[in-house]
């Protein structure tokens, strides 16, 4: 009985494992948005992620939501300089995400300042 009590939770904990590690590794696309960034913030109550928004209309009516990950800190920081100025963003998307990632599933790598088509500064 015990044996297979342990067969049981082992089978669980090394499908548990296989997911993460195919939710880390495995992207279901990559890209590229441009847009003025409009928002960043660090929310959560428990577990605090980084979370953002871009507007790529002129309207504001086509918003990009999107996370990015804590170890990240280079985006982070080229984010929180650039907000309100048109950005570039290089993104991950993944099939789903896990609570202490992020509320999305598009995923920042690369932020690049760029210049806007509707207004030239």
């Amino acid at each position: 009985m015990k044996k297979t009590l342990f067969y049981i939770l082992g089978g669980i904990v090394v499908l548990w494992l296989l997911y993460f590690a195919f939710v880390s590794f495995v992207p279901y696309s990559q890209g590229t948005r441009s847009g003025e960034l409009i928002k960043f913030s660090h929310k959560g109550v428990i577990v605090k992620t980084w979370e953002g928004e871009i507007s790529q209309g002129i309207s504001g009516a086509q918003i990009f939501q999107f996370s990015v990950l804590d170890k990240d800190d280079e985006v982070v920081k080229n984010l929180q300089e650039y907000e309100g100025d048109y950005v570039k963003l290089t993104y991950i998307e993944r099939y789903t995400t896990f609570f202490f990632w992020g509320d999305t599933k598009y995923f920042i790598k690369e932020v690049e300042l760029s210049q806007s088509p509707h207004f030239r500064k």
